[in-house]
């Protein structure tokens, strides 16, 4: 179903654009390759972008988006009345377009509420009545979660262009001086960036003993190590630098939990070298551009691969691989136990341009 009012379809004229985004981080880093697509549509589409609070670091650091609206809604909550008070509130904007991101029904009321009269998503939850230009999803043509995302900024059963525009976050240098300066960090020495946490569950996480012997390999060549991550990420950090032992302790710095958001983009942009779970930081490390090792443990680089051109994706490929859970529901974690530091090492090496390490 197409409303008459939408406007044209062939991007040929601009549009003010409402993304209803997703909440999570590698997520919200990939749908900047659909903000970059809009703005090759037309550069004078407008962009602005509905998410929750949290997000804002990353969107002020796309140079696409003009505005980020905070979301008032938490994540599962419904609040019937509450997103139809905030779509209404929205009305006076002038919004053309509405892209849902989403797929849930509660993630298209307010774009629904706020009378844009073009609003496209795929189809899902039994929201076609919300959605105007409600869209089936063709999962083997549009394997990848990026495409999905492109595919809705463009006309619908248009090909994607050639080369998908890539995520890349500006870095705001006055602030990542604030953040050095802060933290008394010193970048003159090459940095090993470890962002060794996963949201997910274990079965994400490379063990904390391949981290320090990988650590101890650059430590003893010159470099520095940065540990990201969030509080919850603070016992592996603490089991890395124990491993790694008194000897480079001095090198050695811990900012799980001591970073926000946008302190941690800015300071990812420094490393030499990051490696990193299947995480938000990995889509963070492959936006900055850097050379990026990236772990896949129980979940697939084949849906949500990091965009760059810097990285090796390093799996096992065992037979139980992917499973998709928590834990191991094995109990070997052979997924990540058969990677080897050594492994990692080469990986960067050959990003750097360099031989691998012996």
């Amino acid at each position: 179903m197409r409303n008459s009012n939408s406007g044209p379809e062939d991007g040929t004229a601009p549009g003010k654009y409402l993304i209803v985004g997703p909440s999570w981080v590698g997520d919200m880093v990939m749908a900047q390759s659909l903000f970059r697509q809009l703005k090759a549509n037309h550069p004078d589409n407008g962009i602005s972008v509905l998410a929750p609070a949290w997000t804002r670091p990353l969107l002020e650091r796309m140079p696409e988006v003009e505005q980020s609206l905070d979301s008032p809604f938490r994540r599962g909550e419904w609040r019937w009345g509450g997103r139809r008070e905030f779509g209404r509130g929205l009305r006076q904007r002038g919004f053309t377009h509405a892209i849902v991101l989403p797929n849930s029904f509660k993630s298209a009321l307010v774009p629904f509420h706020a009378g844009i009269p073009r609003r496209t998503g795929w189809r899902g939850e039994w929201r076609g009545w919300l959605l105007n230009d409600c869209r089936r999803l063709n999962k083997e043509k549009l394997p990848r979660m990026v495409e999905r995302f492109v595919a809705l900024g463009l006309p619908p059963d248009s090909p994607l262009p050639a080369e998908l525009p890539r995520p890349r976050l500006q870095v705001r240098e006055p602030d990542r001086d604030q953040a050095l300066a802060r933290l008394k960090l010193d970048p003159q020495h090459p940095v090993l960036a470890l962002c060794p946490g996963a949201e997910f569950g274990p079965s994400k996480q490379w063990p904390a003993a391949g981290h320090a012997e990988l650590a101890r390999d650059y430590l003893a060549r010159g470099w520095q190590l940065w540990l990201f991550g969030s509080e919850n990420d603070r016992g592996i950090a603490a089991e890395i630098i124990a491993g790694i032992g008194d000897e480079w302790s001095s090198r050695c710095r811990d900012l799980t939990g001591e970073t926000s958001l946008a302190e941690a983009i800015d300071l990812l942009s420094l490393a030499g070298a990051v490696v990193s779970n299947d995480s938000g930081l990995m889509h963070v490390a492959a936006a900055l551009d850097r050379p990026l090792a990236a772990i896949y443990g129980s979940s697939s680089p084949k849906f949500t691969p990091p965009l760059a051109e810097k990285v090796e994706l390093l799996a096992t490929g065992i037979e139980c691989q992917p499973c998709y859970q928590r834990e191991c529901p094995y109990g070997h974690l052979r997924c990540l136990t058969g990677i080897q530091p050594e492994l990692v090492a080469g990986a960067i090496e050959r990003l750097r341009g360099q031989e691998p390490a012996p």
